[in-house]
């Protein structure tokens, strides 16, 4: 009688999901701790963007007065995109930075072929420690800016407490269509060893296309359809439309529906270059 032998894939043990989950959890809360630690940069960082927040309301506010309507858009929802955009400047990285840095200076020491030899994803493990940078930042620069500018000035801030709780998922899915664009940024590293020249060109793309320096709705033509369906659009134009309930039902679905379509397509191609990156890994320094 023939004696089945196991395979290779039956002789493995299972993942230990619940195992790996924790350990994405851990690197997520250290990424929170550590940049809880920048305490001066911090607080530094959160009144320049109230300070810019005061300078681009006033100035919108001078355009809608000018222009009333502009974009869809009346006085005090102007206003109020000025500074959740400016609240979710650093949560979304959209000067870059974060992990980015980390991994530059890994490539220039060496260090990243250590990276690739953890028992755990490379993109994962950076992906976790990105998002408890992000959920600091939102907590500690994004407040202030929005505080400071109800106080000031007229704004429009939702009733229904669904529209808060969707803005946050709407939040997260920036911060991994964020973390999706930079971390491809970060792995022309290992053809380069360098890609600061592609960091710069992307923060002023970013800059141009997320509706951090104005609406979207306010490009002409077919500028503006292009740029409210790039994966930038889902940084900042997406999150402030949700928070400031002009999208609803249908368009609601629409919008958080790009964002994922978004996260899943940057992150899969994270793990396509990924994959090539690794058979050509370069070893700098000692």
């Amino acid at each position: 009688m023939p004696i089945a032998v196991p395979t290779e894939t039956q002789l493995r043990p299972p993942p230990d999901v619940g195992g790996t989950a924790r350990l994405y959890l851990a690197v997520a809360r250290g990424g929170f701790r550590r940049y809880s630690t920048y305490r001066a940069a911090t607080l530094a960082g959160a009144v320049t963007n109230t300070v810019f927040g005061f300078i681009l309301a006033y100035t919108f506010i001078a355009l809608w007065q000018a222009r009333p309507g502009l974009g869809g858009y009346d006085t005090a929802q102007a206003v109020t995109y000025i500074w959740i955009s400016q609240s979710l400047l650093a949560t979304v990285a959209v000067l870059g930075g974060g992990f980015q840095d980390d991994i530059q200076e890994r490539f220039r020491k060496g260090d990243i072929a250590v990276d690739l030899y953890r028992p755990v994803d490379f993109q994962g493990w950076w992906l976790a420690g990105d998002l408890g940078r992000a959920g600091f930042q939102l907590l500690a620069r994004g407040v202030l800016p929005v505080v400071a500018g109800c106080l000031v000035f007229d704004t429009r801030l939702p009733h229904d407490p669904s529209v808060w709780a969707v803005f946050l998922v709407s939040v997260l899915l920036a911060v991994v269509v964020s973390f999706g664009l930079r971390f491809l940024v970060s792995l022309t590293g290992f053809w380069l060893q360098d890609a600061d020249g592609i960091r710069s060109v992307t923060v002023v793309l970013t800059m141009f296309f997320s509706g951090m320096l104005l609406p979207l709705g306010l490009f002409p033509g077919w500028l503006g359809e292009i740029a409210r369906v790039l994966p930038w659009a889902a940084m900042i134009q997406i999150p402030t439309d949700v928070f400031l309930e002009r999208s609803a039902g249908a368009g609601l679905f629409g919008s958080l529906g790009l964002q994922a379509l978004w996260a899943v397509l940057l992150l899969a191609a994270g793990q396509g270059v990924q994959r090539l990156a690794t058979r050509k890994v370069v070893v700098q320094g000692g």
